[in-house]
């Protein structure tokens, strides 16, 4: 074949594949769509954030989906409405960048988690996250420090509410100067505050980013590993075969710990069949 004949074939094949595997998988009806919950599957509410609320959690229950991420106290009451779990709170904290690793942001930070915590546990959740926030300019070993010295002054009150607070771990391409930004330094913050009440949210989509070898950081590093977020690399999108990763493997790596929280997807929708695009993830990871 000449080459010029190849790569137009292979270009063909290529658009055919990511053609076929939006048909193949979540377009069409929900209503065979039946999951094997190994895992607890949930989703961050933000993706889907120009649906309506209520309609999205109809759409939820019609695929057998029990749990939802990123979600505060304010809409707690309509996912009570229609037996969705929170599976992540949030609403405590500042922002990404204004976190724990500094000082002058302590003060409204525990007074943000001390007012949170006691409402995660009488709403019946468990997980609320927090952010380390941006280096500028700081040491990264003063800046665990620092968390450590601030987030201490919340987790007795944590663990006494059985509240387990989740640090977001980041890459540096999409949020840049973020402290948080690799499993060996969030890892090294879990041992030295030294409580069950707080774990990492492992971002599969930035940490294949920023450090790679996942499957590998699940294994060696899951037991601080205390929630999970899905997206494709690269662009964030479907966990579909238009990016680089493969879930059902990365799935079952963290299947095979014994993992007991949730699972949850958070890739910006390029389908348009959101909700089949959603089932689609489900179905992929649903080992």
């Amino acid at each position: 074949m000449k080459r010029r004949n190849f790569i137009a074939t292979a270009a063909a094949g290529s658009a055919g594949l990511a053609s076929t595997s939006a048909m193949a998988y979540g377009q069409g009806s929900t209503k065979d769509f039946i999951l094997k919950n190994n895992i607890n599957h949930s989703v961050c509410e933000w993706c889907f954030n120009d649906i309506p609320l209520e309609e999205f959690l109809s759409n939820l229950n019609e695929l057998g989906i029990k749990a939802i991420d990123l979600v505060g106290p304010k809409d707690w009451p309509t996912l009570k409405k229609y037996g969705i779990h929170c599976s992540m709170c949030n609403g405590a904290e500042i922002s990404l960048t204004e976190g724990w690793n500094n000082p002058k942001y302590h003060e409204q930070l525990i007074k943000n988690y001390t007012e949170m915590i006691p409402k995660v546990a009488e709403a019946g959740y468990t997980n609320l996250i927090c952010f380390s926030g941006n280096r500028n300019g700081m040491n990264d070993y003063v800046g665990l420090q620092n968390c450590v010295d601030g987030l201490s002054q919340i987790m007795p009150l944590a663990e006494e509410h059985g509240v387990v607070i989740q640090m977001e771990l980041f890459n540096q391409v999409n949020h840049p100067d973020y402290m948080c930004d690799n499993s060996l330094w969030g890892v090294e913050l879990c041992k030295h505050l030294g409580s069950d009440n707080f774990k990492l949210l492992f971002d599969i989509y930035h940490m294949q980013i920023q450090e790679g070898d996942i499957i590998r950081s699940i294994q060696n590093y899951h037991p601080y590993f205390g929630h999970y977020h899905c997206a494709g690399v690269p662009g964030r999108h479907e966990i579909d075969e238009t990016q680089e990763l493969y879930y059902p493997a990365i799935i079952k790596a963290i299947h095979a710990t014994g993992f007991k929280g949730y699972v949850a997807q958070e890739f910006i929708v390029t389908w348009e069949d959101k909700i089949g695009a959603l089932k689609d993830a489900f179905e992929r990871c649903d080992i």
